[in-house]
């Protein structure tokens, strides 16, 4: 069966990709908060996530208009739900409807 999606390591660029996860510190599930928020406006869907553990956080954004999502990291979890927040804050002020907020979605 020819899959369009059937790829050999060699053509993805992998062959030789060994990460070291040594570098990685351990942390630990309960340390970590995630929390998820779907906006919709003019038939458009987007997300808008935040990831905090112990030393810093993340935002994740994806906007329909834009071609890739973007992602901010943050020195620590208390700036990233503070801007995420102020995201979430102008995106309601800009005409999105918040459908969903709260953890991942599952399923």
């Amino acid at each position: 069966m020819n899959n369009e999606f059937d790829f050999d390591s060699e053509d993805l660029g992998f062959e030789h990709f060994e990460p070291d996860f040594d570098e990685f510190e351990e942390v630990e599930d309960e340390d970590v908060f995630v929390r998820t928020a779907v906006l919709s406006k003019n038939n458009m869907i987007a997300l808008l996530c935040v990831k905090t553990a112990n030393e810093g956080g993340a935002i994740c954004r994806v906007d329909p208009r834009e071609a890739q999502p973007s992602v901010q990291v943050y020195d620590t979890p208390e700036k990233a739900l503070e801007w995420f927040n102020k995201s979430l804050r102008t995106s309601h002020q800009n005409g999105w409807r918040i459908v969903y907020d709260g953890l991942p979605l599952q399923g």
